[in-house]
């Protein structure tokens, strides 16, 4: 019998639903939300209204596209955590009705193992053990993966997440929510040598994205101070300059972990591994450092339920399943 997974990711403010049939993902519907924008963030209680909204509408979507009818699934999976409590309850709440009305298993996923798990979709795939650097606007870590659902965090940020600093970069120079994106097309016209932020010092293999962040902000308002049109007349290569400093942080710490761990196997994930900079570097060190890497399609790196389908896929065969009572984890650890 086909293993037919229907996966529903809400952990932010993208509400998305995938079917995956063995292992093999038919369809991936990301639905989001720019309401957001205007608020300078994402807001919890707009994320979760939103998600309401969006549910149904998404995974009809997603059955539609993988002409796949609800009597053909034969398990439920959703994001269990870590997220938005409102934003993962309305994804919970919806698996574990269509589980119990088609009296379906229903498996709970961790959402970062998720994103690691996003570079078996398509080939080629890693071998294990590998390192893979997770980087989201919620997180920023180095994990060393021995086997599907054997993972371990060997570095993590000690204050904020990566792509909190891109943001909060882009709302220092007036670019509007959310700005890394927006950071990495400006960048592309700039010269990433031009301002020199200033870097943390944190030992082992953890980050700090607090101090760099405290550094932008005070070089730009003190050249504000001396020219109010400095942003404006330099923002190609303010952008580059910031994209540079935090991707060189980034890299400095995977080459770390790579040599501590003696791994040659190296892969990305997370929302910030779009990143064009990040991503050219990565393939940059490969030939440096004699590395194998893996790098997912763009529409893996953000948010999504094929990332939920896949991790699923790999649940089932250590048969870890959840019962009715299951509930969602904001604060789930790794």
């Amino acid at each position: 019998m086909k293993e037919v997974i229907l996966a529903i990711e809400t952990s932010c403010d993208d509400t998305s639903a995938a079917i995956a049939i063995d292992g093999i993902i038919k369809s991936n519907i990301i639905n989001s939300q720019d309401v957001h924008s205007i608020h300078g963030g994402v807001v919890p209680e707009i994320s979760s209204r939103e998600h309401q909204k969006n549910i149904i509408l998404v995974v009809e979507e997603a059955l539609k596209s993988a002409k796949v009818k609800k009597n053909d699934l034969n398990t439920i999976s959703f994001t269990i955590g870590p997220g938005l409590l409102g934003s993962l309850l309305v994804g919970c709440s919806f698996a574990k009705s269509l589980s119990f009305s088609l009296n379906l298993p229903l498996i709970g996923v961790n959402h970062m193992k998720a994103h690691v798990l996003s570079n078996f979709i398509d080939n080629p795939i890693p071998d294990f053990p590998f390192i893979c650097l997770t980087v989201s606007g919620g997180h920023t870590q180095l994990v060393l993966v021995k086997d599907f659902l054997n993972m371990k965090i060997i570095g993590e940020t000690l204050d904020d997440a990566v792509g909190e600093a891109f943001d909060k970069s882009a709302k220092i120079l007036g670019i509007e929510y959310p700005g890394g994106p927006v950071i990495d097309k400006l960048s592309q016209k700039g010269n990433p040598l031009k301002f020199k932020f200033s870097k943390p010092k944190v030992s082992d293999l953890n980050f700090s994205f607090s101090g760099i962040k405290t550094s932008i902000l005070y070089f730009v308002k003190s050249q504000m101070e001396k020219d109010p049109e400095f942003i404006e007349k330099n923002l190609n290569d303010i952008s580059a300059s910031i994209q540079y400093s935090l991707v060189e942080i980034l890299m400095e710490k995977l080459i770390k972990a790579a040599n501590k761990y003696k791994i040659s196997n190296i892969a990305i994930a997370g929302g910030v591994s779009a990143n064009s900079l990040l991503r050219k570097e990565i393939e940059r060190l490969k030939s440096i450092y004699n590395w194998k890497t893996f790098i997912p399609k763009i529409e893996y790196c953000t948010d999504n339920a094929a990332m939920i389908a896949i991790a699923a896929h790999y649940y089932i065969k250590e048969k870890r399943f959840d019962d009715i009572n299951v509930c969602p984890n904001p604060r789930l650890n790794f």
